[in-house]
């Protein structure tokens, strides 16, 4: 009788779970790259393979189709947005400088892929029940705006203003970034940010006398 032992040829059906999502996740990042760069209408599953090297149909046992990779770019994106501002709005300090970091964070954000996807291309090719899911994360982002506007005036760091124009001016400022950034630009991620919050803090003209 043999007494060797035989090494299964399967992995763990963790290793597989794992090894799955991180190709998923490869998937969803070349995805995001193409849709960033052409649009979306442009983009097809076979640029997606090509530079995965791999087959059309190998994308199929990680992905539906090109709407489910739509949909997950950009919830991925909006998650990011939303958690970072949270995270910020629940962190300590006043609330002039929750919202200048907040600020901060989404200027980051919308010049990474994910984030740059929500400006670029958005829920707009999306069918209706996936359209409502994703303005439901719109929703929570505007509102933790909204909140730290809302404390800025109770603190007397912001004068007294509309809190839903005031976040609706500066989401929508701040978001545009993500159409004209460039990584190869002449100015970094930091000194854009800089300049767009001095000009919503601070504004552009000279206070007259």
């Amino acid at each position: 009788m043999s007494s060797y032992v035989i090494t299964s040829p399967w992995t763990p059906s963790q290793d597989r779970a794992k090894a799955r999502m991180s190709k998923r996740e490869a998937v969803l990042r070349t995805a995001v790259q193409i849709f960033n760069e052409k649009g979306y209408q442009a983009s097809t599953l076979d640029e997606v393979a090509e530079r995965l090297n791999v087959t059309k149909p190998t994308l199929y046992y990680y992905v539906k189709n090109k709407e489910e990779i739509l949909y997950e770019c950009v919830r991925i994106g909006l998650t990011m947005l939303q958690e970072a501002i949270h995270e910020v709005g629940s962190s300590g300090g006043s609330a002039i400088d929750k919202l200048t970091a907040a600020m901060r964070k989404y200027t980051e954000i919308v010049t990474m892929d994910f984030g740059m996807c929500v400006i670029r291309v958005g829920e707009d090719p999306l069918p209706p029940d996936s359209k409502l899911k994703i303005r439901g994360i719109k929703a929570s982002i505007d509102l933790e705006f909204r909140e730290l506007i809302i404390q800025g005036i109770a603190e007397g760091s912001i004068r007294p203003c509309d809190p839903k124009i005031a976040a609706f001016t500066i989401a929508g400022a701040i978001s545009w970034i993500g159409r004209w950034y460039q990584p190869n630009g002449d100015l970094t991620v930091n000194e854009i940010a800089d300049q767009c919050i001095r000009h919503l803090t601070e504004g552009l003209f000279y206070k007259l006398t």
